[in-house]
């Protein structure tokens, strides 16, 4: 009767896929069922007792080369450097207070000086060099210039002249290109970038001719220097401007028009006669 007994148990337990445990040295018996977890649950992490938690099985070693370190960001602009691009880039720089001077068009020691600035600032390398990362940085905290952002200094190309400037000696001023031509017979002598009255005193159009040259005049009205003047058209001259030297088009005149060089304009001043024609025209 025993014999069966056993012998049903051992067939019970390999048809429900249990084995028997027999008992350890101590004498203790364990449980008689070993339950498999099901493949797709993972086994909770153990760490033996005074010890740390087992390294990680290394990678199987399949002979490719392991993934290179990604590349260093490209350089877009550096010192020597010249074009619209490099405006842009010291437009921006102009933005968040990092250059003072331009935008010149051409990257040098202050471009530079102010990009590692903006670099160091923000935890990149102070190369000094604009790079793609860099230039990512700096256009998501900027806006994108317009036009007399990109010439607040002058600088900006000059368009083709007046047809009423081809003859003669005529100072031909384009309000549109804010660019003043020095012609002769038709031939370009010189161009330089002006400035012209604000909307409460905008500067006058039309073709007039020069009356009157003061080489240190001052204005009676406004109080303030005026020097090289050449005056057209009643209290409007053309002159040099130390306020728009100093901030450029983010000021206006009270109706002269404003040269900010005053090597240019000195030259200038000493070829213009009275007499000479003047078109102001958009």
């Amino acid at each position: 009767m025993g014999r069966a007994i056993a012998a049903a148990l051992v067939a019970l337990a390999a048809v429900t896929g249990c084995t028997v445990q027999p008992s350890d040295g101590d004498g203790k018996r364990r449980s008689p069922v070993h339950i498999e977890l099901p493949s797709g649950t993972p086994s909770p992490a153990r760490t033996p007792t005074g010890g740390s938690p087992s390294a990680a099985p290394a990678p199987p070693d399949d002979g490719k080369p392991s993934a290179a370190p990604p590349a260093p960001a490209r350089v877009l602009w550096s010192r020597g450097a010249t074009g619209r691009d490099v405006r842009e880039l010291q437009a921006r720089l102009r933005q968040v207070a990092w250059l003072f001077e331009g935008p010149t068009g051409t990257y040098g020691e202050q471009t530079e000086r102010a990009v590692s600035g903006f670099q160091g600032k923000r935890g990149l390398p102070r190369t000094g060099r604009t790079d793609t990362v860099t230039w990512q940085r700096l256009l998501g905290m900027t806006r994108e210039p317009g036009r007399w952002d990109l010439y607040l200094m002058g600088g900006q190309p000059a368009d083709p002249p007046d047809p009423r400037c081809t003859t003669g000696r005529v100072l031909c001023i384009d309000k549109t290109s804010r660019t003043l031509r020095w012609m002769i017979d038709g031939r370009t002598v010189s161009t330089m970038a002006v400035r012209f009255g604000s909307q409460g005193t905008p500067t006058r159009e039309g073709v007039f001719s020069i009356y009157w040259k003061s080489r240190d005049h001052v204005s009676t009205l406004y109080d303030s220097p005026m020097p090289y003047a050449m005056f057209f058209s009643g209290g409007q001259a053309v002159h040099y401007s130390t306020d728009f030297a100093a901030r450029g088009y983010a000021g206006a005149s009270h109706g002269c028009v404003n040269v900010r060089d005053e090597a240019a304009i000195a030259e200038l001043y000493a070829q213009v006669r009275n007499g000479d024609k003047v078109v102001v025209s958009w």
